[in-house]
């Protein structure tokens, strides 16, 4: 009996939530389709571009939403049993109620460890080519404004331009310093650079180069100077949103680069790897509040229960981007920020449990 049941509910819910997804991305992307097509219009873009972007969208989208969703799937197939009097029967013939959501945690095993394959390697893949084309058809151009630009190459060597033009790839009143301790021991300057693509490398005009050796001195002048030093166009880039492009072992080579380079914007990517590994624990920990918030039958009909289960993820929406927003901001912890909305929800979660008729 504990199989057969164990089947109809892991069918139901799997269903429900193929169905929920399904649903709800579609209206997301018709919406989302309707705001954007007089870009399309103008850029004269193909439909076969088209739908190649939105299945990048559809995948980014109902990875994004499934927390919420097996939360919402969880409310609902529950909420339904009870208003059955299927849940008092199964526990009438001595089911103990833990029992009894053991299917439900199958379903929310397989779908937490197929968020957390897709969240490390395949969405990233897909954001590429999103965030490409959102960059290209439906953003305004970016350009690097930023004046008197300092980066850290290495652990001794140091870049200055005065400015940046990212369309020509060309920076302008060029200085790199060689730093070994406290002391200079070379520095390149040059009234500009552009990026040379055939060679991959930089080229500088006007260039001096000094060496310094304690009290002595060498200088060497010329027009145009190739130089490989650890840059590419790609940092003067539109970084915006950029993690969300990077598999698991890319967004750790990234946090170690940007660390190395003495920029704080690494915290972005190292709270985007924090979110992505407290994503499956949501889907779990809701699946949990989904089934204690609506395991008792309500004399109303399921509406009731329905409606509290969006009221209670709406607040776990609020939790999610409180916590990510303190962890930007760096008024707490990141690991800390991220959990926030986990550790809030386990606890009432186990609240929730203790008033359940077992």
């Amino acid at each position: 009996m504990l199989k057969i049941l164990d089947r109809y509910i892991l069918k139901k819910f799997l269903t429900s939530y193929v169905f929920v997804v399904l649903v709800l991305v579609s209206v997301i992307c018709i919406l989302d389709m309707t705001e954007k097509n007089d870009k399309f219009l103008k850029n004269h873009l193909p439909v076969s571009e088209i739908l190649s972007y939105y299945g990048d969208f559809a995948l980014y989208m109902g990875n994004f939403i499934t927390p919420l969703m097996v939360f919402i799937t969880t409310v609902f197939v529950t909420s339904k049993l009870a208003s059955h009097t299927e849940i008092i029967a199964t526990l009438s013939s001595g089911v103990t109620f833990k029992r009894f959501m053991v299917p439900y945690f199958i379903g929310a095993g397989l779908l937490a460890s197929i968020s957390f394959v897709a969240n490390g390697w395949v969405i990233p893949n897909s954001n590429k080519s999103r965030l490409e084309f959102e960059r290209a058809y439906l953003e305004r151009q970016y350009y690097f404004d930023d004046q008197h630009v300092h980066i850290k190459l290495s652990p001794d060597s140091y870049l200055y331009l005065k400015s940046y033009n990212n369309h020509s790839n060309t920076g302008y009143r060029v200085s790199l310093e060689t730093i070994e301790g406290n002391e200079l021991k070379e520095k390149l300057t040059a009234r500009r650079m552009k990026w040379n693509q055939e060679k991959k490398a930089w080229t500088l005009f006007n260039w001096q180069l000094r060496k310094i050796d304690g009290m002595s001195e060498v200088v060497t002048k010329g027009n145009e100077l190739d130089s490989a030093f650890n840059l590419k166009p790609k940092y003067f880039e539109n970084q915006e949103k950029e993690y969300e492009a990077l598999t698991l072992p890319e967004l750790d080579a990234a946090i170690a680069d940007l660390q190395s380079r003495g920029t704080d914007t690494w915290k972005q990517y190292q709270i985007e790897k924090l979110v992505r590994y407290t994503a499956p624990f949501a889907i779990l920990i809701l699946t949990f509040i989904g089934i204690t918030v609506s395991a008792k039958k309500a004399r109303g009909g399921t509406g009731l229960q329905v409606a509290i289960g969006f009221v209670l993820a709406f607040v776990y929406i609020i939790f999610f981007m409180f916590g990510r927003t303190l962890a930007e901001k760096g008024a707490m912890e990141p690991l800390l920020a991220v959990w926030i909305p986990n550790i809030v929800f386990s606890v009432i979660g186990i609240f929730l449990y203790r008033s359940v008729p077992k």
